[in-house]
């Protein structure tokens, strides 16, 4: 069996969910409420506070879609609880954010002849703890994962000096310049 698709989920006090049935698995908990299809090949079970899901055979496709759907549910579990954020990191003179509007508006000068606005999606938020630091909060892994990326993709940083917006944490792998050929 599946070692990730096996693990039961445990659903924790103030959380809700439901199950109906065309596999759609709705979680509603104190942050907000997502839903999720899953394929009618795979079954979900709520039992005793703990969400099982199972495959009918040991086909590729059933083991590959079993890892993935209970992957999905505990991030809607996880989400709808404590929530996702990502932080990215601005490298460069004179690149600075500041999110306005209770985190729904963020405003980055990154270089550009004008500022970048961007409005934030239903059930995301944006932060600047510092200028040069943005993080993306959300109830929603892959929403949060893409509107992170959507701001990284504004400017990536260049491998020549490192200058533009990176994931915290992330390497930068830099070329040496001209002077470094001989």
């Amino acid at each position: 069996m599946s070692r990730i698709g096996r693990l039961p989920i445990a659903v924790p006090a103030g959380v809700t969910v439901t199950i109906d049935d065309n596999n759609l698995v709705t979680v509603k908990g104190p942050k907000g409420t997502l839903s999720q299809q899953i394929n009618p090949d795979i079954s979900v079970k709520l039992e005793n506070n703990e969400i099982k899901v199972a495959r009918p055979s040991d086909d590729k496709q059933h083991r590959a879609w079993h890892g993935l759907y209970r992957a999905l549910i505990h991030n809607m579990v996880v989400g709808v609880t404590e929530g996702f954020s990502k932080t990215l990191e601005m490298v460069g003179t004179g690149y600075r954010a500041a999110a306005e509007n209770n985190g729904k508006t963020l405003n980055i000068a990154i270089g550009f002849s004008h500022p970048v606005i961007l409005q934030a999606e239903e059930n995301i938020s944006y932060e600047t703890p510092v200028q040069t630091k943005i993080v993306v909060k959300g109830i929603d892994k892959q929403q949060v994962g893409r509107i992170a990326a959507d701001i990284r993709a504004i400017r990536k940083p260049e491998p020549y000096l490192g200058k533009g917006i990176k994931y915290e944490g992330e390497h930068i792998r830099r070329k040496e310049g001209k002077a470094g050929k001989k």
